[in-house]
């Protein structure tokens, strides 16, 4: 929850002006701002090479849900990614893998891309309850999605004692566990869907450790938190990423 309307609109433009020699062909790059500012940053990235996302949604269409923000208005917006089940959601708002279903579907419905969180605390971790956790959020969030429509997913890990704490985990904690969510995709649906998913690392990623992540066999992107919020520490971050790959 950071940048008002003009705050994002700089920010936006700031990142597009830094960005926009970048070839489209080796990087997507989504930017998620708050609801309030989806519409004025969708028309600064229009010829861009960026993207719109959403930091959460809704799973009804409209109805009586004061507060909430449903898919068909991010469409309208101009969203084309959504953000499902982050962390903060699940900690702070009581978001549970049946709400990250029931989302993930509305996602779904509207042609939306959605980036689906999973990660253990850190008590899960000291208590080496890591693979039951991400294990639990991956297969209970993904409850009756068709191997079509996972191939259309991202999914982040953040192992969440590593969000905004100044630790992080380790490339070789990190890639342990995308490559167990990948093994568990392949389970789940076959080894050419588990290729297809997109899986993120987000955990205090900056532009001094995005390189030595990115270069792990199974971490094909980040998902950046606070270093997203400055023009240079996020270029530089989306520049390591070219490298990395």
């Amino acid at each position: 929850m950071y940048k008002t309307i003009s705050q994002a609109i700089e920010l936006s433009n700031g990142l597009k002006r830094e960005l926009y020699k970048l070839d489209q062909e080796k990087i997507d790059i989504v930017l998620c701002p708050v609801f309030t500012a989806l519409s004025e940053v969708a028309e600064v990235l229009i010829g861009s090479n960026m993207q719109l996302g959403a930091q959460d949604l809704y799973w009804e269409d409209e109805g009586a849900f004061t507060g909430e923000v449903s898919g068909l208005f991010l469409k309208d917006a101009g969203a084309k990614y959504v953000i499902i089940g982050h962390s903060e959601r699940r900690q702070f708002f009581h978001e549970t893998n049946e709400s990250v279903n029931k989302k993930l579907k509305a996602a779904l419905k509207h042609g939306l891309t959605p980036i689906v969180c999973v990660g253990e605390n850190l008590s899960e971790r000291e208590k080496n309850k890591t693979f039951d956790v991400i294990r639990d959020h991956v297969e209970n969030g993904l409850k009756d999605i068709t191997p079509e429509e996972a191939s259309k997913l991202v999914i982040a890990y953040e192992p969440v004692w590593a969000i905004g704490t100044g630790k992080t985990a380790t490339p070789g904690q990190a890639q342990e566990v995308q490559k167990f969510i990948r093994d568990l995709l392949g389970k789940m649906y076959n080894n050419a869907v588990a290729e297809a998913i997109r899986i993120q690392y987000g955990g205090s990623v900056k532009p001094e450790n995005a390189a030595e992540l990115m270069k792990q066999p199974d971490i094909d992107g980040a998902l950046v938190g606070g270093a997203s919020l400055k023009v240079d520490s996020f270029t530089a971050i989306v520049k390591s990423a070219i490298g990395a790959k």
